[in-house]
């Protein structure tokens, strides 16, 4: 199951889907091309990388 941040609003715009239900790890995908490639990380490195987004690490 794929889920949107509810911040991405209904436009379409630049936004990343993300899915938890993946034997353990998590799915990370486009929204703007679903059927392309799809990322896996571990839920660990993922929590870190959405602390770093919201520390503003990355500008």
């Amino acid at each position: 199951m794929w889920r949107r941040s509810s911040r991405s609003g209904d436009s379409g715009g630049n936004c990343v889907e993300v899915a938890s239900n993946t034997n353990g790890l998590v799915a990370v995908r486009d929204s703007k091309a679903p059927a392309e490639a799809v990322l896996f990380f571990p839920p660990r490195e993922w929590r870190v990388f959405l602390g770093r987004v919201k520390a503003g690490e990355f500008g």
